[in-house]
């Protein structure tokens, strides 16, 4: 039976849990959507995400958890991808996605088998002395092959909650684990992402709760969503949902870099890679992204943020042209501030645009004439956490140094640099080359 199954799966995981000895801080690694659907991605996901940390010793991680899509409709893969996981030597917690169900499967139930026989239950409890951990299925398949899915719980994950909610301490932190978020993404006039009766059930169950985070996955990009009554939650304060970025980024495609691992910038801009989440003792948590590869000597493009700047302006233009910075971490309310050459700090406006760092990939992808990678990058779409700062163009010709600062929520004050030169020019200028590129006159001639 469906709650028999929750009980098995509580049990269980209620007598693995908890620390050996006393800690600052429970620190726990966040993946989502690794999503692999063949050996070379899984060569991608070991290189990319977990070797690194390795070396870096798991960066201390207590606990671990994948927020969904752990493979990409291919359930087959499951020992591989777990085989790699547990190089990382901790305890790992795992979320069904929507790319993790049965091949062929008719309706929900059932859904999960091979899933259930990898991983055990699909929705259970880990509690830890500073936080509780509810990991749910929320993904819905609808009935009827291929028929898709929606985002939603069930009647025994209900029952489960009523249960077990009513006894837990109101001081300490509940954890939310799931794959698709609870904050609806349908655009105008298509059917919701997520049903709102059970999200507003959800909600109703956790209302009375100061200490709640929800992580999702699913999306390929990243953002932090505030829900408030508008989405059903009449809490004390704004429920905070942590939409996490995809370690496999944008479905590991993207040109590859020197080691043959794809570049994999999601479609808002944000790299590949995974978060960390520490919880304090009183429930208090810090939450950071970690990009999987960082150039090296790039101070435009640092754990926080990317920059991107024209190299060169003409002096005296009027300017239209800016600075942007993709802050990965940032939220509607963030302060994003820039300076030229270590002047006076002036704010830096939010844009909803694409990032101009996707676009120019995107326009080298167009004009290649021999595919870059397997798969291209994604096309650019709106990006959440993007500011915009125009250039001056009256500042003496030269080089100018722009530098960037925001102030993350967790960890402070964050910058990144980088320049742009001012050129003068005289009315005319570069037509010579035009000239020379076309064959004299610089006069378009029509052909018939």
């Amino acid at each position: 039976m469906p709650l028999l199954r929750w009980i098995t799966g509580i049990a269980l995981l209620l007598a693995l849990a908890g620390p050996a000895t006393a800690r600052d801080a429970l620190t726990v690694l966040l993946f989502a959507d690794p999503q692999v659907k063949s050996a070379r991605d899984i060569d991608y996901y070991a290189r990319d995400i977990v070797e690194p940390l390795r070396a870096d010793g798991g960066m201390g991680a207590d606990l671990g958890i994948t927020l969904g899509d752990i493979v990409d409709d291919a359930v087959a893969l499951y020992p591989e991808v777990n085989a790699a996981t547990a190089r990382l030597g901790i305890p790992w917690l795992h979320v069904p996605g929507n790319h993790d169900l049965d091949p062929g499967a008719e309706g929900d139930a059932g859904s999960l088998s091979a899933f259930h026989r990898s991983y055990g239950p699909d929705s259970y409890v880990r509690e830890e002395p500073e936080a509780a951990f509810v990991v749910l299925d929320n993904v819905v398949k609808l009935p009827g092959a291929g028929s898709g899915y929606v985002g939603g719980l069930r009647e025994d994950q209900f029952a489960m909650l009523e249960a077990w909610l009513p006894a837990q301490p109101h001081d300490r932190l509940l954890v939310l684990a799931m794959h698709i978020p609870l904050f609806d993404t349908a655009a105008p006039g298509r059917a919701e992402t997520f049903r709102r009766a059970d999200r507003e059930r959800l909600f109703a169950m956790l209302r009375d709760f100061p200490k709640v985070l929800v992580l999702s996955g699913h999306r390929h990009t990243q953002r932090h969503y505030r829900h408030g009554p508008a989405d059903g939650w009449h809490g004390a304060t704004p429920l905070h949902e942590y939409n996490v970025g995809a370690a496999s980024g944008a479905f590991w495609s993207g040109a590859p870099d020197a080691e043959g691992i794809p570049d994999a910038t999601m479609a808002d801009g944000t790299p590949n890679g995974h978060a960390l989440l520490r919880i304090a003792p009183d429930g208090d948590y810090r939450l950071s992204w970690h990009p999987a590869r960082l150039p090296t000597h790039d101070p435009a493009f640092t754990q926080a943020m990317a920059l991107h700047a024209p190299a060169v302006l003409r002096h005296g233009a009027y300017p239209a042209w800016a600075v942007y910075a993709n802050v990965f971490m940032a939220e509607d309310d963030s302060v994003v501030e820039y300076r030229i050459d270590r002047g006076d700090w002036r704010a830096m406006a939010k844009v909803l645009r694409a990032d101009p760092r996707l676009l120019a990939e995107n326009v080298r992808d167009d004009a290649a004439g021999a595919l870059r990678g397997y798969d291209r990058s994604p096309e650019a779409e709106v990006s959440a956490h993007l500011w915009r700062g125009a250039l001056p163009t009256d500042l003496a010709p030269g080089e100018h140094e722009v530098e960037v600062r925001t102030f993350d929520r967790w960890h402070g004050e964050q910058r990144a640099l980088t320049r742009y030169r001012l050129d003068q020019a005289a009315p005319g200028h570069g037509a010579s080359r035009w000239k020379a590129a076309h064959g004299g006159t610089g006069l378009a001639t029509a052909t018939r």
